[in-house]
């Protein structure tokens, strides 16, 4: 049993009133942690210590290119702490532990990125129309940030928020999901040995009630970076009444993947079992439509269910293991629900529909062949191994079915036909395409979705924009006293 406290103002504190609650490990259903329980006076003794090294600390006198070098420092802990962070998050979340390592490892791209953003923000001088005027903007940070993440990619989520968030000069308080919270503990422990003053990131965890809501309703914060669920979306909204902060919201997706009849099938398959069986389909971007021509369709499900079949689920941290437990006991019940449902409306189960035996929280490969896009599940995000496949004859059809739907954060096309692939790009109405791959992500490119999906984007020189807000300054440049008082300039 592993004890952790939270960050704090650079101290490791315990909950104000010693609350904790546990975390149980989905690989084998034992608890193996204790997490704090964050009080509303916790959270508020967070938020005022970012405000007061946003505006007061070490941190508020860097320059840019001083608070580059932190995030360089960062970036190279991360990368030097992989194995361990990625064995934490395994153990917590149930993911495999050859992506959690591989992701620990790739995120210190995100924290290079930014740090090499931190100094090329910068304004402008204006054409006034005011001879007598010099007139100049610059960009300022926002102040506190609260940044909330789930617990499925956990620390590349921390990565695309905290990134931008630092290099523009904020200050942030994360919140961790309470269903996986150590990695996000442990990252912590980073933030000092980078040289990132006391204050400036503060990790807290607790539940929704008072953790989430002290968090995202409180006057001192800024803005409010929020990954996660549409209802918990809801409230935050709610919650930003109170401080009218910023808010921008990645949610869920049920994205389609189109397959038309001219693909690359082999490679089609392949990016198809990666969208929705990599993870265990936990993944906000899991490729969990299939939209298939119906002149290949007999083939392509042919081949995927052989895969689907082989796939070995077992132990998220042995090598061999391809698919592993889904993290809690309400995503799997959901699951086995809305599979149930799929069959009594006429769903077709290919492979796959029960719990796997390698134990309670595995879940087996699905892949459900659906008569209608009308079954409640085509447009449900189960968050698990489940695919539901609808067949199309044309493009406008394929079109049509992909943009049925009341979400709109990825989708991905697989065809030879370049024209075609740019039509299609173009007209699906989804934050994110990919074209002949699935699942791909840099530093560089922006994503966020649109529609139920949420709005804004993350990652990308775009958020250093995001995260700061321009600030416009009139110099008089004349020698000559103003003029009346009672007539505007």
């Amino acid at each position: 049993m592993q004890s952790f406290e939270m960050l704090i103002n650079g101290a490791w504190v315990a909950a104000g009133d010693g609350a904790s609650f546990e975390s149980i490990s989905p690989a084998d259903g034992k608890v193996w942690a204790k997490i704090p329980e964050a009080t509303e006076e916790d959270v508020d003794r967070a938020v005022r210590a970012a405000h007061a090294a946003c505006y007061e600390g070490p941190w508020s006198r860097m320059t840019p290119t001083e608070r580059g070098h932190c995030l360089r420092r960062l970036a190279e802990l991360l990368k030097g702490n992989a194995e361990r962070l990625g064995e934490i998050e395994t153990r917590d979340t149930g993911k495999m532990f050859k992506e959690t390592r591989w992701q620990a490892n790739y995120i210190a791209e995100f924290f290079h990125f930014y740090a090499g953003c931190a100094d090329k923000i910068h304004g402008d001088t204006l054409p006034i129309d005011k001879p007598d005027m010099f007139v100049f903007t610059h960009r300022e940070p926002l102040g506190v940030i609260a940044a909330i993440v789930p617990w499925n990619s956990q620390l590349f989520l921390t990565a695309v928020k905290i990134g931008p968030a630092l290099a523009a000069g904020n200050t942030v308080v994360l919140k961790a999901s309470e269903h996986a919270s150590a990695a996000m503990l442990e990252f912590g422990k980073l933030i000092a040995e980078a040289g990132i003053p006391d204050g400036v990131v503060n990790i807290v965890t607790g539940h929704g009630e008072p953790c989430g809501r002290a968090l995202t309703s409180h006057p001192l914060v800024a803005r409010i970076s929020f990954t996660g669920g549409p209802g918990a979306a809801r409230h935050v909204l709610m919650n930003s009444t109170k401080n009218f902060a910023e808010v921008s919201l990645e949610l869920g997706g049920k994205s389609p993947f189109i397959v038309f009849e001219d693909a690359d099938i082999e490679s089609a398959v392949n990016g198809s079992v990666a969208g929705i069986f990599g993870a265990s389909g936990q993944s906000c971007v899991a490729g969990s439509r299939l939209i298939v021509h119906e002149d290949v369709a007999e083939a392509f499900l042919a081949r995927m269910v052989e895969i689907a079949r082989a796939v070995k689920i077992g132990d998220p941290m042995a090598e061999e293991t391809e698919m592993g437990p889904l993290c809690t006991l309400g995503q799997l019940e959901t699951i086995e629900r809305e599979v149930a449902r799929a069959v009594e409306e006429g769903g077709r189960v290919l492979c796959g529909g029960k719990r796997a035996e390698a134990g309670e929280m595995y879940f087996e490969p699905t892949i459900i062949d659906c008569p209608s896009p009308d079954l409640h599940i085509v447009d449900t995000e189960l968050f698990g191994p489940v695919l539901s496949v609808l067949r199309f004859r044309t493009e406008d059809e394929a079109l049509r079915l992909a943009n049925d739907t009341e979400h709109g954060l990825a989708a991905g096309i697989f065809t030879r036909d370049g024209a075609r692939a740019l039509r299609m790009s173009r007209a699906v109405r989804a934050g994110i395409v990919w074209v002949n791959t699935y699942r791909a992500i840099s530093p560089v490119a922006e994503f966020g979705g649109m529609k139920g999906s949420g709005y804004g984007r993350e990652s990308g020189f775009q958020a250093m924009y995001d995260y700061t807000r321009p600030k416009t300054v009139w110099m008089n440049a004349s020698s000559e006293p103003l003029g009346s008082m009672f007539v505007a300039r």
